[in-house]
C-alpha cells in the first residue's frame, strides 16, 4: 500500500479526530507536553503540527499571560477545526509546512510538537527548521508514539484489519504513528539538525478509556489517515472495517467500558 494517504487529514477526518481520538489518546499527552513547556516559562511559543489544537488549548491555559502562541499545521482542515473550538486566549493560527517554516531565525523561545514528527518526510530537515527558528537556549519539546504493541487499542485495530484484508493489510498505524520511536535515530536527526545538547528521552504511559469498543474503532478507522487506506482498498467498506475493529476490541477488552495502555516517548532538547 502506498504511503501517499499517510498525511491526509482531510474531509471529515478532522472532526472525527477531534471528537474521538483527542479524548481517547491525545489529551493526557497534551497536558504533559504543555506542562513541560510552561515550566520553561517561554515568552514566545511556536507549535508545529498542531492538529485540532489539543496542545494549543493547554498552552493557552498554562503559559504566562504575556506569552505569545503561534500554532501551525500543514492541513487547513485541522486548523479550521482548532480555530472553531477556540482557546482561552488569542492564538495566531497559520498554515505552515514544518519542512519549511515561514518564520525568521530566532523568533521563538520554545517550539512544541505533539505526535507530528512521525509524519515529517525528512526529520533532520524539519528539526533543522526548528533549530533555526529557536533562540539560543530555547526549548524543543515533542513526543512520538512507542511501538504499536505497547498501544493496545491501536494494536487491536491493526490486527483486526489484517484479518479482514489478508492480501493487503492496512498498516498505517504501525507504519507511521507507531513506526518512528527509535531514540538513537531521533538523537542522530537532532544532531544533524544542529542541536548540540544531548536530548532527553522519557517513556510516558497512560491508560486510555472508552465507554465502548465502538469508540476506538471509529477513532482509528475514521479519524486518522487509516480511513483513506481502507477506502482505497475497499471502496464502500469503511463501516465493515470499523465493525471488524470493534469486534476485535470487544474480544480483547470486553463489551461496555474498556481500557488499554497507551505509551509514547517524550523528547526535550535545548538549542
Amino acid at each position: 500500500m502506498s504511503t501517499s494517504v499517510d498525511t491526509a487529514f482531510t474531509g471529515s477526518v478532522a472532526a472525527f479526530y477531534e471528537r474521538y481520538l483527542v479524548p481517547l489518546i491525545f489529551e493526557p499527552y497534551a497536558v504533559d507536553l504543555a506542562a513541560r513547556v510552561a515550566k520553561a516559562a517561554p515568552r514566545s511559543v511556536l507549535e508545529i503540527a498542531a492538529g485540532t489544537g489539543v496542545v494549543t488549548r493547554q498552552l493557552a491555559v498554562m503559559l504566562e499571560p504575556s506569552a505569545t502562541i503561534v500554532a501551525t499545521d500543514l492541513n487547513p482542515g485541522m486548523l479550521e477545526e482548532a480555530a472553531r473550538i477556540g482557546t482561552e486566549r488569542p492564538v495566531t493560527w497559520r498554515q505552515a509546512d514544518a519542512m519549511q517554516l515561514p518564520f525568521e531565525a530566532g523568533s521563538f523561545e520554545a517550539v512544541v510538537c505533539q505526535f507530528g514528527a512521525m509524519f515529517f518526510p525528512d526529520k533532520a530537515k524539519a528539526f533543522a527548521q526548528v533549530r533555526r527558528v529557536l533562540r539560543p537556549g530555547g526549548l524543543f519539546a515533542f513526543n512520538v508514539w512507542s511501538a504499536i504493541e505497547a498501544n493496545e487499542f491501536a494494536d487491536a485495530v491493526t490486527s483486526a484489519l489484517a484479518v479482514l484484508y489478508p492480501q493487503d493489510p492496512p498498516r498505517f498505524l504501525a507504519r507511521t504513528p507507531h513506526g518512528h520511536h527509535d531514540t538513537p535515530g531521533l538523537a542522530r536527526d537532532l544532531a544533524a539538525a544542529g542541536f548540540t545538547d544531548a536530548p532527553v528521552f522519557e517513556t510516558v504511559a497512560f491508560t486510555s478509556r472508552a465507554v465502548s469498543p465502538r469508540i476506538p474503532a471509529i477513532a482509528y478507522c475514521q479519524g486518522t489517515p487509516l480511513r483513506g487506506e481502507i477506502e482505497a482498498l475497499d471502496p464502500g467498506g469503511l463501516e465493515r472495517a470499523t465493525d471488524a475493529a470493534e469486534a476485535e476490541l470487544a474480544r480483547r477488552f470486553g463489551n461496555g467500558e474498556i481500557e488499554g495502555r497507551i505509551e509514547a516517548v517524550v523528547v526535550t532538547v535545548r538549542a
